[in-house]
């Protein structure tokens, strides 16, 4: 019998994910909920699911296995609560909010309840992450530098501090999360942002350029760096640094430097399917440990980029909240 999805938020990153699921011979997308009356038309005609404009008469009138949201960072909260009220296992889009006092009471609502929830930090699910966490050795790193530099996504809210967080909250995010994968937590930051160069864009207060220096729990030290300013995507990733060994994990390649030889090797699956894939098992199964980023892990990655955010407003150096 197949697993019944209900979407909460029906835009692009919702289409992502059910673009997903429509090649899974046994998950059914049912409905969807969004309060855009574009996005739930453009998603619920292609994926052919029944459109709602309340979120609690979809949660009454359907009986769901899961859920999925997929709403900006501003949005969180009322919807992840709605779910765990009804035990309704489900999958949350990164940032899973802005507020941190929130997020901890939902991962404690979680917990208690004992159910089954995924955040959506796809990098954990490439096969090169895999590879090159085999090859690294936290007690070996030196330091790690990491960045994701690119264009303005043009979606109003993004443009918005209060709405967003900002790019290093809402965007850079996945390298954060990354590289507390494979190192381990962050206990310290130290931020600066700045807004330099885009002063055309309405209705913008987010900077475009931003660097935040790392130290964590184990002493490894770092620094990941952000920009929006191009008018071009270029280059997303994390160097890793131990004393006879380089790897660099980009979007879609890994690069391992030793002494006198340089490998590179492809990604070869897509880590949106498998993210997807693993989280609708988990829920069959009822087993989280297929789970690479549950939303304790989620929670305290918004920490550190919270943190940063904390860092630059104090011009200090800010000890990460425990979560």
């Amino acid at each position: 019998m197949s697993l019944r999805v209900g979407f909460i938020g029906t835009g692009n990153i919702a289409r992502t994910h059910m673009a997903q699921l429509s090649q899974m011979s046994d998950v059914k997308i049912v409905c969807g909920y969004d309060p855009s009356t574009e996005a739930i038309s453009v998603s619920s005609e292609r994926f052919g699911f029944t459109p709602y404009d309340s979120l609690d008469k979809m949660l009454d009138s359907e009986k769901l296995d899961c859920a999925y949201i997929c709403i900006p960072p501003f949005a969180h909260g009322e919807s992840e609560k709605k779910l765990i009220e009804r035990g309704i296992p489900f999958f949350v889009e990164k940032p899973i909010g802005l507020d941190l006092s929130t997020v901890k009471e939902i991962a404690s609502l979680i917990e208690s309840r004992g159910l089954i929830v995924s955040t959506g930090y796809q990098w954990r699910y490439l096969d090169i992450v895999k590879k090159a966490k085999e090859l690294v050795s936290p007690d070996k790193i030196g330091m790690v530098l990491g960045y994701w530099m690119g264009g303005l996504p043009m979606v109003h809210w993004w443009r918005i501090r209060e709405q967003s967080g900002g790019q290093f909250i809402e965007q850079t995010t996945h390298i954060i999360d990354l590289a507390r994968f494979i190192i381990g937590d962050i206990d310290e930051v130290y931020a600066l942002f700045a807004r330099r160069i885009i002063f055309d864009v309405e209705n913008m207060d987010v900077p475009d350029v931003g660097t935040v220096n790392l130290k964590f729990k184990n002493g490894v030290i770092g620094n990941i760096s952000n920009t929006c300013i191009l008018n071009f995507g270029y280059t997303v990733g994390l160097h890793i640094y131990e004393r006879d060994l380089v790897v660099e994990i980009l979007s879609n390649k890994l690069v391992i430097n030793e002494r006198k030889k340089r490998t590179e090797e492809r990604s070869d699956n897509n880590p949106y399917f498998d993210e997807d894939e693993a989280f609708l098992n988990a829920v069959k199964e009822n087993d989280p440990s297929m789970i690479l980023s549950t939303y304790r892990d989620g929670a305290r990655t918004l920490a550190v980029t919270i943190s940063a955010w904390e860092s630059f407003v104090s011009g200090k150096p800010v000890k990460v909240e425990e979560v």
